[in-house]
């Protein structure tokens, strides 16, 4: 990252600490950055509060920079394109002890940071704003990204993560520093603010929140955000973090259908409310036996990964997943192969007795495709086992 620029302090409480750093993310924000600064500059004015304004700029070629300079706030050049790497080079070059971070669209106060700053003064890890409860002036934010996106999004957050809060997405947030850096967050683009609050609650984190207005932004031009791309981004963030709801419920389900359905159907067809289930049927459910297993494999896998490379916490399991070892799954998976084969094996010689003549079509079908669908899940098995080996090699 290049040399941060500054301007000469305007004033010097320069003996004091910095208490609050706030961060703007600018990429071509000439029309609205002056605005922002100055807003920043009266709430510390205001507040009493020893602050600084730098502005992580992601390579503008509209005079931001110089704008920035001007009106007394740091400039921090990110190479590195994207909404979180701007952030990442804001926050790692951020001297208070606090850190706000905000739009410099002017679609946020930046004169309104007590509240933010009260809650972490208190004790808070991260504060959000709520946009919803803070008012939400007419054309401020798109139809579809006020009643969808954003309730939607936030609800799956509230849902996989147990996250308190409304908005998940508000740009107007806070942190500590030293706790914000402890998360050693990755991405780079507009899911970062995933990220943030993602791995904040999965390190059990207080994350507080409070009301903030959101009114339309003051630039002419079309924002960054692009609705269905980034929407996708922040939903399949959600999911890779968490294995649970991506891969273990939905594995649990299938399997526990698939065994249901097999033990059901497989002594022979039934009949419910004039329907017929047969073979067809059996032949579903060993689909969603094999289905169930290989999600719950992986389910196994990623949160393996995600705590061997510290990007999630160790789960509840971790007994489990330490005590399934390669040799241990092996041993399972062999059992199950040799089981199917086995009655793969009684099939043909049953078919040899008839000299591979005619069979009684239904019960034989049944014991093969039992045999089948036991052998794949033993190989699943054994290629899971052997994949997770590999993941672990870097962490041994």
């Amino acid at each position: 990252m290049s040399t941060a620029l500054e301007a000469e302090p305007i004033n010097s409480k320069d003996a004091m600490p910095i208490e609050l750093t706030v961060v703007m993310p600018c990429l071509n924000e000439a029309e609205t950055l002056a605005t922002c600064i100055r807003k920043a500059q009266m709430f510390f004015e205001q507040s009493g509060v020893k602050g600084e304004i730098v502005v992580a700029d992601n390579g503008s070629t509209d005079g931001s920079q110089e704008i920035a300079i001007v009106e007394g706030a740091r400039v921090v050049p990110v190479p590195r394109r994207g909404y979180g790497a701007a952030l990442t080079g804001g926050i790692e070059e951020a001297r208070g002890k606090y850190i706000i971070m905000g739009d410099a669209d002017d679609s946020y106060d930046f004169t309104a940071l007590k509240p933010f700053l009260d809650k972490l003064r208190d004790g808070a890890d991260i504060v959000m704003g709520n946009r919803f409860k803070g008012g939400i002036a007419p054309n401020a934010m798109p139809f579809l990204h006020r009643y969808l996106g954003n309730p939607v999004l936030s609800w799956l957050g509230r849902l996989f993560f147990n996250i308190p809060t409304g908005d998940f997405h508000c740009g107007l947030r806070g942190f500590s520093r030293n706790r914000i850096r402890e998360l050693n967050l990755r991405t780079t683009g507009m899911e970062f603010a995933s990220e943030m609050v993602v791995r904040a609650s999965l390190a059990k984190y207080r994350i507080d929140e409070v009301p903030t207005k959101l009114k339309p932004d003051g630039r002419s031009r079309p924002p960054h955000l692009r609705t269905w791309r980034d929407g996708w981004r922040h939903l399949s963030f959600l999911l890779m973090y968490s294995p649970r709801w991506l891969f273990l419920y939905p594995g649990i389900l299938l399997l526990s259908l698939g065994i249901g359905a097999g033990i059901f159907l497989f002594p022979g067809g039934k009949t419910i409310g004039g329907v017929g289930f047969d073979i067809h049927t059996l032949i579903v459910s060993g689909f969603f036996l094999i289905i169930g297993t290989q999600a719950i494999s992986f389910a196994l896998l990623a949160q393996r990964f995600g705590t061997a490379h510290q990007i999630m916490p160790p789960s509840g399991f971790s007994w489990l997943l330490n005590s399934l070892t390669l040799e241990r799954i092996l041993v399972v998976a062999a059992a199950l192969f040799l089981a199917g084969l086995a009655g793969l094996i009684a099939s043909t010689l049953e078919w040899a007795s008839t000299g591979f003549g005619p069979l009684e079509y239904s019960g034989m079908l049944r014991v093969i495709l039992l045999s089948m669908t036991v052998m794949t899940i033993g190989a699943q098995l054994a290629f899971t086992a052997f994949l997770s080996s590999i993941v672990e090699i870097p962490t041994r």
